[in-house]
């Protein structure tokens, strides 16, 4: 599965809801509708583009389609995240580093202005 499409469903925030909602556990298709205020077709849409992304998974049970998440896909757009949050954070240390060792520790003070110095017109 590509991130990218994965990053691309999670950018809208009715997906995202739909992505929470499912958290708490398997729902039909018809439970996440429920809430929204949206069309039951527009969440047909907001679902297919999340299953092509394969963060969910749809099956029939009877009358109803079932929508379960895929957790294996949040973890890998995580772990992704997680990497380039550790890449900058390594990034930030080491400028940390460099600019700690280019600060001289014995700066020169500044003579302080004089107080009662009056400007010629």
């Amino acid at each position: 599965m590509s991130i990218d499409l994965v990053f691309a469903a999670l950018a809208d925030p009715t997906r995202r809801a739909i992505i929470d909602r499912l958290r708490g556990g398997d729902r039909s298709a018809g439970d996440l509708a429920a809430p929204l205020p949206i069309s039951r077709s527009a969440v047909s849409q907001h679902l297919k583009v999340l299953e092509t992304a394969g963060l969910i998974t749809r099956s029939k049970s009877a009358q109803q389609r079932i929508v379960a998440l895929n957790a294996g896909s949040l973890t890998e757009a995580a772990e992704w995240l997680q990497a380039a949050h550790d890449e900058w954070q390594q990034r930030f240390d080491d400028l940390d580093r460099i600019l700690a060792e280019e600060v001289p520790t014995d700066l020169p003070t500044a003579d302080p202005p004089p107080a009662d110095r009056k400007t010629a017109n």
